[in-house]
């Protein structure tokens, strides 16, 4: 075998699990599928976390203060996890240059699903006092560095060698998993908080969707595996020389292109958690409507359903009309749900229609929004800055758009009233605007 293949350049582990892989062909379908499921698991650990920031965490590890400080506590938690992914995206890409893509994989999928099982083991504060507090934030940190760690170059590899005139229908697969994360979340916390009390709810329920993430998580790392660990793939990969560089080369050639691309999907991502997290936390704390948390979480439930569809729909929107116009065209109907929701706020009254139709709505826009902005203006990297530059301008824009959404949305409506969120939205709606005008390259997805 001539030193130049992908056999002879990976390391000594990668090599042993490409040969456990055989001859195995690598078809497209496969690679798709591995996409979907591996970033639903990854979802499934955050909107876990995030609905526990709401329903659980306020009264197991704060209940020395009123719920609102203690929700606002749960939520600056919830943030250091998107603090930690970028640094994770540097950690994991050196072992990845070290040791490989699959050895990567593997510790970073067991990290996150360990540490997302582990809050399942969590004293309470009243048995602990603070040290749960920051046991708990340890582990969500390490659940942002894994998630750092979980980029496997699969999305880019679908969507570089899709036929130019479907691009905008293989962009979209990837973002799938996003819905299909939160449902199943929501699905199991429903499940609980319908069919338990408050007492035992509290006391057990809530630790078993993080009891779960653990082997869901395990499923995902084999799905990907079977794909990534086989030489087919790694030539697939080594043609489109996706292999990732030092980070610190990355900004110096490419700094304001990712700084760019961390503002294309700000609209998506300001949404993402005001129609997810921050709608449970306000019902919760302001008891405005006769539904029950868990009957609520079954309309989001129904909400992620339209969003599916919705980033389905992109695709083909995006393939007819270009995915530069997608993304405008989204912005544009998200910054007017956002002057809506300054106007007349439809989920924070009393009606369950009202509650309904925003969340509908909400999701529908999340989904033309999200599924065509992750890695949007990476084209300008070149393939040797792709790998690591789509995984880091993901990283960014997750941190400015969606990290502090929750937090910065309770506070604002609890302050200033609930225009104060809508117009937080449109600021994201702005900002994707902007960062489309100022950058007219050909967008492809990462």
């Amino acid at each position: 075998m001539s030193a130049n293949t992908p056999m002879a350049s990976a390391t000594t582990l990668e090599r042993d699990a490409q040969q456990a892989m055989g001859d195995h062909k690598v078809h497209p379908n496969e690679i798709a599928i591995g996409v979907v499921i591996g970033r639903a698991s990854e979802y499934f650990d955050f909107f876990v976390f995030g609905i526990a920031c709401v329903l659980v965490f306020p009264k197991v590890f704060f209940p020395f203060v009123d719920p609102l400080t203690g929700t606002l506590y749960a939520f600056s938690i919830f943030a250091l996890a998107f603090i930690a992914r970028p640094i994770g995206s540097v950690i994991f890409m050196a072992i990845d240059r070290r040791h490989g893509r699959s050895v990567k994989l593997t510790i970073a999928l067991f990290l996150l699903g360990g540490a997302t099982a582990a809050v399942s083991f969590l004293p309470r504060y009243d048995s602990i006092g603070i040290s749960s507090v920051y046991i708990l934030a340890v582990l969500r940190i390490l659940q942002g560095l894994a998630l750092g760690g979980a980029w496997d170059g699969m999305a880019s590899l679908l969507a570089m060698n899709a036929p130019r005139e479907r691009r905008g229908w293989y962009a979209m697969i990837p973002q799938l998993g996003a819905p299909l994360g939160f449902m199943v979340a929501s699905a199991l916390f429903a499940f609980f908080l319908v069919n338990l009390d408050d007492a035992d709810f509290i006391d057990w329920g809530w630790r078993f969707p993080f009891y779960c993430a653990f082997t869901i998580n395990v499923v995902a790392l084999f799905a990907r595996l079977r794909l990534v660990a086989t030489d087919e793939f790694a030539r697939m990969m080594d043609l489109d020389r996706l292999r990732p560089v030092p980070a610190l080369d990355l900004f110096r050639h490419h700094a304001g292109d990712v700084i760019r691309g961390a503002f294309v999907p700000l609209a998506g991502f300001a949404l993402f958690h005001l129609v997810t997290i921050f709608p449970i936390a306000w019902l919760a704390l302001n008891n405005t409507s006769s539904r029950s948390p868990g009957e609520f979480l079954i309309v989001q439930f129904s909400g992620a359903i339209v969003c599916a569809g919705a980033i389905a729909a992109s695709g083909l929107i995006a393939d007819q009309i270009g995915r530069r116009n997608c993304l405008i065209m989204s912005a544009s109907l998200i910054g007017f749900f956002a002057v809506g929701s300054i106007i007349a706020p439809l989920l924070f009254g009393e009606s369950a229609i009202g509650q309904t139709i925003y969340v509908t709505i909400g999701f529908m826009l999340l989904g033309l929004a999200y599924g065509q902005t992750a890695g949007a203006v990476t084209a300008r990297l070149g393939n040797h800055y792709r790998y690591t530059g789509a995984a880091l301008t993901s990283d960014f824009a997750w941190l400015v758009g969606a990290g502090f959404a929750p937090l910065v949305a309770l506070f604002l409506s609890q302050r200033y009233g609930l225009a104060m969120v809508g117009v937080y939205l449109l600021s994201g709606a702005v900002c994707t605007l902007a960062a489309l005008f100022l950058d007219r390259s050909e967008m492809r997805q990462m």
